[in-house]
C-alpha cells in the first residue's frame, strides 16, 4: 500500500520527524517499509528556463544542442533527446550540481562529443506524475531563472506491507491512528465524524433485499440527485496521483479517496440503471457478468451479485463494479452503496475468477461494520460539496434489531429502525491481567505506561479492574496475549531488557535430522553440486503439452490420477498441484541454466513430495527426500581439462556410493516409464531408500537438456539412518585370497542385477567378492548373435583361517559356476 506523507499529515502533526526516523517507527512496530520514493524537488538548482535554439547534433539524429535561458545573464548549451518540445518552451532544466529524487546528480559533460552543460528534464525525471512523454512544458507566464521547487510541491511516498491481521492499517486515517499510538501525539480531527454524527438513516424496507445474509449481513445505499459529473477539483486528484491512482471523474474519486482515506470500499451506480431497488442475492449458476474493468465472466451460485428488482446485475459483490451500471459523463442521479461483506466469500469469488481490486483486497482481510455508516457519510458529504445535488437520507438493510450483550462476537451488526437508526458495534472486552505482562517483560513496563498505550490504540478500561473495551477497528485483538503484544510492539522491544540466558537442552530428534541433513548438503557442495530451492506447487499437462511438468514427476514410478493432489483454488495454472516428486522442480532449473549457458548441471534439492496411493484409495503420503540432478559435463572445462566427458551413469552411482561409504549400494532394475530411460531401485544395506531415472533422450531434446541426464530420490529418512549408524569395524584378512574370471554368453535381455542375483544364490561361504568386468555385444551378428551378449566376472575367494589351496579355489568356483549355468539356462526362457 502507498501512503502519501502529504495525505498523512492531514491527520496527525508530523512536525520534526524525518523520513527515515518515521520509517524506522513503522519498522520496528512492525509494518514493513518496502521502499520510500522522494516526489519533487528541493534543489534551488532546477530552475525555469527558456529553450531559445535547438540545432540538430552533428553525431546523432535523435539528439539536439539547445540553446537554453537559464536566467543567468547568458545562454547554456545542453544536448537533449526529447522530441515534444520547440523554440520558445520553457522547461525544468537541472543545473551542474542539482540533486534530483532517485539519488540522481547533474554534472557537466559530453554527448557524442559535444558539450552539455546540465539537463532538461521532465516530470518523471524530477519525481512527479508523468502525464507526457518527453520533457515538462511549463506555462509561458513562468518567470525564467524561477526554482522549480517554489511551484512544485513536495512529497514522501511510503511503500508499505500490511500484514493480513492488520486491515486498520489500510487507509490513511489507520496509518495515522498507528503513527498516534507509537509516537504519543495527537490525532486532528477525524475525517468522518462530523459526517457520521449528521447522517440521517431509515429503514430499506422492500428496497433493499439482503437474499444472501450470511454472506452480506449489512447494505446500505443513498441516492444523490442532480450531481454534475466533471473533472475532480485538484487537491482531490492530487491526493490520488501521489499514490498511483488515475483520477477518472468526481464521483469515482471520490469513492477511492474514501476508501483509502478511511479504509472502507465504496461504489456508486448510474440511478438511471437500476429497476426499482437492490437485491443483493446469490448468482445464478451460469450467470455472464460483464465487470467494469473489461471481460466476461461465468458466475456459480457460491458468487454474490448486487443486482436490481429485475435481477439484472450490477456488481459482483465486494469485488469489481459492472459495465453496465457504472457513472459516466451523462449520469445525473447516482446511488452509493456502503456494504460490510463476510470475507471468505470475497477471497473465494476473487481467487477463483482472478479479479481483484482494492475493495476485495480490504474486504478479503476484514473490514468493519463500524465504518460502513462512516464511509457512506463521508462520501455523501464530498459528493455534495464537489459535484453538487440533493441526497436522500441512507437506506439500511440489514439484521432484525436486537441489542447485543457484551460477550456476544466482535462482528455483530445491530440497526437499530427508526428514523434515527443507528449501527451498534458489540466490542470484545478482554481481561488483561497485569501480572502476566510483569512475567513476560520482567516488569520493565510500567503499569500506567501500559494502560496509557492501550489507550492510545483505542482501547477503554471499562471499570478500572483491567477489563478493556477493544475498539471497533482493531478485530485482531480478541484475548489477553493480543493486548500484551500490543503492549510489547509499542513499547519497543528493544526497550525490553534480556533475562535469561540459553538453557541446555537434550537433543532431539528434530535436531539430529538437521545435522544431518547440513552435512548432506556440505558433502554435495564439495563434490560440485548447487543446492535448488523450488516450489511445492506444480503445473499440471495443459492440453498443447507446453506445461509438462507432472509428466517430468514421474521419471520411474507411474502416477495413476487419483495419486496427485490437486489445490481445491490454485492462484494458477502453473500451481494447482501439489509436487509427487521433486523431479520436475530440478529439471525446470536445469533447463533454466542450460540456457544460461551452463554446461555441467550438478543440482540437489531436500523436501518434501506430496501423493495420494492407489488411485487416490490409499492413504496419504508426504516424504522427505533428497533429490539429486545431474546432466551435461562432468567438470566445467579448465586449461587442464580443456574437453571434459560427459556425466554418465557411473557417476550419479559414485555419487550417491559417497554419501553412505560404510553401506552396500545396489540398483536394481525397475520396470521404467516412457518418460525415463532407465530406471531402478536404489537398494542401501538391502533396503530400499528410493529410486534412480535417466530421462527419455526425445523428452532432453525437447527441454533442450544433454542426452545423457540423470535423476535419483532417496528418502531423507532412511539415509539417516544408514549413515549415522554405528560403524563395525572388522579386522583386516589375515590371509591372502585368490581370483578366478569367468565369461558367460546370455540373452541380450538379461541384466547385470540378473547375474548377481544369480551369484549370491550359490551361498558358497568361500566366495567375498564378485563384480562384471566386461560387456560384449554385436548387433551385426557377426561376432555373436545379435540377440546375445557376453558378460565376464572376476570372483575373489578367501577363508578366514588359512591361505587356500588352488584345488580348494576351483572346487569353489566350480560350485559357483555349476550354480550359475543352471540360473542362466533359466534365464534364456523367460
Amino acid at each position: 500500500m502507498n501512503v502519501s506523507l502529504n495525505w498523512l499529515s492531514q491527520y496527525i502533526d508530523l512536525e520534526g520527524l524525518g523520513t527515515q526516523e518515521i520509517s524506522d517507527m513503522l519498522t520496528f512496530a512492525g509494518i514493513e517499509v518496502e521502499g520510500i520514493q522522494e516526489r519533487g524537488v528541493k534543489s534551488d538548482l532546477v530552475v525555469v528556463a527558456q529553450v531559445v535554439s535547438a540545432d540538430p547534433h552533428p553525431q546523432a539524429d535523435r539528439l539536439k544542442v539547445c540553446q537554453v535561458d537559464a536566467g543567468e545573464g547568458s545562454l547554456r548549451q545542453i544536448v537533449c533527446g526529447a522530441q515534444n518540445y520547440k523554440v520558445g518552451d520553457k522547461v525544468p532544466c537541472s543545473l551542474p550540481g542539482a540533486q534530483l529524487p532517485g539519488g540522481i546528480e547533474i554534472k557537466e559533460g559530453k554527448l557524442r562529443g559535444v558539450e552539455s552543460r546540465g539537463m532538461l528534464c521532465s516530470a518523471s525525471e524530477l519525481g512527479l506524475p508523468d502525464a507526457t512523454h518527453g520533457l515538462w512544458i511549463l506555462p509561458e507566464d513562468m518567470k525564467i531563472g524561477t526554482p522549480v521547487r517554489t511551484f512544485v510541491k513536495t512529497d514522501t511516498i511510503f511503500e508499505l506491507e500490511i500484514t493480513p491481521n492488520r486491515p486498520d492499517l489500510l487507509s490513511h486515517w489507520g496509518m495515522a491512528r498507528e503513527l498516534a499510538a507509537i509516537t504519543g501525539r495527537t490525532l486532528k480531527a477525524d475525517p468522518a465524524e462530523e459526517a457520521a454524527r449528521s447522517i440521517e438513516t431509515t429503514d430499506a424496507g422492500d428496497h433493499i433485499r439482503l437474499e444472501a445474509p450470511a454472506a452480506c449481513p449489512l447494505y446500505t445505499a443513498v441516492k444523490i440527485s442532480g450531481v454534475k459529473i466533471g473533472p475532480s477539483p485538484e487537491w482531490l486528484a492530487e491526493r490520488l496521483v501521489s499514490i498511483g491512482l488515475r483520477p477518472i471523474n468526481n464521483i469515482v474519486d471520490i469513492t477511492n479517496y474514501v476508501l483509502h482515506e478511511i479504509g472502507h470500499p465504496l461504489h456508486a451506480f448510474d440511478a438511471s440503471k437500476i429497476s426499482e431497488g437492490i437485491a443483493v442475492r446469490p448468482a445464478h449458476d451460469g450467470e455472464q457478468f460483464q465487470a467494469l474493468v473489461g471481460g466476461t465472466y461465468t458466475l456459480t451460485p457460491e458468487d454474490l451479485v448486487i443486482a436490481d428488482h429485475s435481477g439484472k446485475a450490477l456488481a459482483l459483490g465486494g469485488v469489481m463494479g459492472g459495465a453496465e451500471s457504472g457513472v459516466t459523463e451523462a449520469t445525473t442521479d447516482i446511488v452509493l452503496e456502503s456494504a460490510w461483506f463476510q470475507r471468505s466469500g470475497i477471497r473465494f469469488t476473487s481467487r477463483r475468477l482472478a479479479l481483484g481490486s482494492d475493495s476485495s483486497y480490504r474486504f478479503e482481510r476484514g473490514t468493519s461494520p463500524w465504518n460502513v455508516l462512516r464511509a457512506a457519510a463521508r462520501a455523501r458529504q464530498l459528493i455534495l460539496e464537489i459535484a453538487g445535488g440533493t441526497a436522500g437520507p441512507v437506506r439500511v438493510g440489514g439484521q432484525a434489531p436486537t441489542l447485543v450483550p457484551e460477550s456476544a462476537a466482535p462482528t455483530a451488526t445491530v440497526i437499530e429502525q427508526g428514523t434515527e437508526a443507528k449501527i451498534y458495534y458489540a466490542l470484545d472486552n478482554v481481561h488483561l491481567d497485569w501480572s502476566a505482562l510483569d512475567r513476560m517483560a520482567g516488569g520493565a513496563v510500567p503499569h500506567l505506561e501500559a494502560a496509557a498505550i492501550l489507550k492510545r490504540l483505542g482501547c477503554n478500561d471499562t471499570d478500572g479492574k483491567g477489563n478493556w473495551d477493544c475498539p471497533p477497528w482493531r478485530l485482531d485483538l480478541k484475548r489477553d496475549c493480543d493486548l500484551l503484544e500490543e503492549i510489547i510492539r509499542v513499547y519497543g522491544l528493544d526497550n525490553i531488557p534480556s533475562r535469561y540466558i540459553a538453557r541446555y537442552s537434550e537433543e532431539s530428534a528434530v535436531d539430529r535430522a538437521h545435522d544431518f541433513r547440513m552435512s548432506l548438503a556440505r558433502r554435495l557442495a564439495a563434490l560440485g553440486f548447487w543446492e535448488a530451492q523450488t516450489l511445492k506447487l506444480i503445473a499440471t499437462e495443459s492440453p498443447d503439452g507446453t506445461v509438462p511438468q507432472l509428466r517430468d514427476a514421474q521419471p520411474l514410478r507411474p502416477l495413476m490420477e487419483g495419486d496427485v493432489i490437486r489445490v481445491a483454488l490454485p492462484l494458477s495454472e502453473d500451481h494447482a498441484v501439489l509436487r509427487p516428486s521433486l523431479a520436475p522442480g530440478l529439471v525446470s532449473v536445469a533447463v533454466r541454466n542450460m540456457n544460461q549457458g551452463m554446461t555441467s548441471l550438478r543440482f540437489f534439492e531436500m523436501g518434501r513430495f506430496f501423493r495420494n496411493t492407489g488411485g487416490g484409495k490409499g492413504k496419504d503420503i508426504e516424504t522427505d527426500v533428497v533429490g539429486i540432478f545431474m546432466a551435461g559435463k562432468s567438470a566445467p572445462a579448465s586449461w587442464s581439462n580443456p574437453k571434459p566427458g560427459n556425466i554418465s551413469f557411473e557417476d550419479l552411482t559414485a555419487v550417491i556410493c559417497s554419501l553412505v561409504p560404510n553401506a552396500a549400494v545396489t540398483l536394481t532394475p525397475a520396470r521404467p516409464r516412457p518418460e525415463a530411460a532407465i530406471g531402478a531401485d536404489v537398494q542401501i544395506n538391502g533396503t530400499a531408500c528410493g529410486y534412480f531415472a535417466r530421462m527419455n533422450i526425445a523428452r532432453c531434446r525437447e527441454l533442450g537438456l544433454p542426452e545423457e541426464t540423470y535423476y535419483c530420490a532417496i528418502e531423507l529418512r532412511k539415509l539417516q539412518d544408514i549413515a549415522t549408524a554405528p560403524m563395525r569395524v572388522k579386522e583386516l584378512p589375515q590371509f591372502p585370497g585368490s581370483s578366478r574370471d569367468a565369461a558367460m554368453d546370455v540373452p541380450a535381455t538379461t541384466t547385470n542385477a540378473d547375474i548377481l542375483k544369480a551369484i549370491a544364490g550359490a551361498k558358497q561361504p568361500l566366495l567375498v567378492s564378485y563384480k562384471c568386468f566386461d560387456v560384449f555385444a554385436d548387433p551385426t551378428g557377426v561376432k555373436l548373435a545379435a540377440d546375445r551378449k557376453s558378460m565376464a566376472y572376476t570372483f575373489l575367494y578367501r577363508a578366514a583361517d588359512k591361505t587356500l589351496t588352488a584345488a580348494e579355489v576351483d572346487a569353489a568356483h566350480k560350485a559357483v559356476l555349476d550354480h550359475l549355468g543352471k540360473q542362466i539356462k533359466t534365464l534364456q526362457y523367460r
